[in-house]
């Protein structure tokens, strides 16, 4: 196997607890996102758009979709036989295996096939940002300041900055200090939590963490220690837009970016593509008596009611009378005859019934789960089943084929749940 002067190691193994229902069943990066795309489909875009042809991709939590979705990399052309793209699962080391417990512990499980590959520098990139970035100005920068290891940052209003990790430079950006979510920032310099290193002192760093740390993580443990060390570390700094995708609001908020006049988030500049593994699907369609305004309409669409502000995913179909309003409706999803939705997230392949009204009342959080579901938006999980005619208020939770019985009055309030699994359907 030929040297490679870098490689990429991309995080995808997370849970994205705060992504609440959505990652029930899946891998955040695996979550839809635009209509047509999946979360993961930003970092691996912009690994093959910057000329790094070889990707390990880190994968834990419910993979299943992430592995089918990724393939062997023919939508990012990853399929060579010298690099391209390689799922890496924990695996079975002796009598046992071991999950991968922490970010830089996935990586410090996967030496050998960093080895193998004999790089000189290593990309270590999250698997859940909403971006486009030329991977190759910055490890121009890299090599330029003689760096160990550089962290791409973005700078965020310092009344947030307490939220993030936070970079603390000189003034050619040199990195001195790193803070975990300060109370009192120090700078505005918001780690994104994509790295570049040399392999020979990462290699390093991670045996060094893990035989301390059993959850070794890079904020935590590499950078704290590489400081330590007095490496040269230098902060990249990123001036486009970039989302951490993190909580239900951070995900509809970067989703409706997507469809302003001018948005924040362009989706069809042809020199940097957005790639992704898309069926084929047929042409969208617009009934005679149907009503479209500011909104991403996906390949096999058909829209017989009204749409605004919103993203379809492939497949979805509005029937007649129904409107949807600043929301976010999956691929393969049905949205019945004379529904109302507002504000609502509703996963792949769900059906709600005709005469359903989503998304109104008082802003209450969820009883269950207060803090993710907290700002306004009710979420209907993956193939899940609402009933015709049912009223549901806001911070609402529904998953599974759920019945009209679970709808005391034919109505759930704001904050509460309707939960029915598999195992529980006759």
């Amino acid at each position: 196997m030929r040297k490679k002067e870098i490689i990429a190691m991309l995080l995808a193994g997370g849970q994205g607890s705060r992504m609440g229902i959505l990652s029930q069943e899946k891998a955040k990066p695996a979550i839809a996102f635009g209509g047509k795309y999946r979360i993961i489909d930003f970092p691996m875009s912009n690994c093959i758009n910057s000329g790094i042809d070889t990707v390990g991709v880190m994968t834990q939590y419910q993979p299943l979709l992430l592995n089918k979705h990724i393939g062997i990399g023919i939508p990012w052309d990853l399929d060579r036989s010298n690099g391209g793209v390689t799922i890496l699962a924990p695996h079975v080391k002796g009598e046992m295996g071991e999950f991968y417990s922490g970010s830089a512990n996935a990586a410090y499980q996967n030496i050998d096939f960093i080895d193998a590959h004999n790089p000189e520098y290593v990309l270590i990139l999250g698997g859940d940002h909403i971006y486009k970035m030329d991977y190759s100005k910055w490890f121009d920068f890299h090599k330029k300041n003689n760096c160990d290891c550089s962290i791409a940052v973005k700078e965020v209003p310092i009344e947030e900055a307490s939220r993030f990790g936070i970079m603390n430079t000189r003034e050619d950006d040199r990195v001195y200090e790193f803070e975990e979510k300060p109370k009192k920032p120090k700078s505005n310099l918001a780690s994104m939590g994509n790295y570049i290193f040399r392999w020979d002192i990462l290699r390093e760093a991670l045996i060094t963490v893990n035989k301390a740390h059993p959850d070794a993580d890079f904020g935590k443990h590499v950078i704290p220690l590489m400081l330590e060390e007095d490496r040269v570390m230098y902060a990249y700094r990123f001036q486009d837009y970039w989302m951490d995708v993190g909580t239900l609001e951070s995900y509809w908020v970067s989703n409706m970016d997507l469809i302003k006049t001018l948005p924040d988030f362009n989706l069809y500049e042809d020199f940097w593509k957005i790639y992704t593994d898309a069926d084929h699907q047929p042409p969208q369609y617009l009934g005679p008596d149907c009503d479209v305004r500011s909104s991403i309409l996906s390949e096999g669409c058909q829209v017989y009611g009204r749409v605004y502000n919103s993203v379809l995913g492939p497949g979805v179909l509005i029937e007649d009378g129904a409107i949807v309003r600043d929301s976010i409706v999956m691929g393969g999803c049905v949205i019945g005859k004379n529904s109302v939705l507002d504000r609502c997230i509703i996963d792949e392949n769900s059906r709600v019934g005709s005469g359903v009204v989503m998304g109104v009342g008082d802003n209450v959080p969820n009883e269950d789960k207060p803090k993710i579901y907290d700002t306004g938006l009710t979420v209907v999980g993956e193939r899940s089943v609402v009933p015709d005619g049912v009223t549901i208020g806001k911070n609402c939770v529904i998953y599974g084929a759920t019945l009209s019985a679970d709808y005391p009055g034919s109505r759930i309030e704001s904050g509460k749940s309707v939960i029915r699994y598999a195992e529980e359907v006759i």
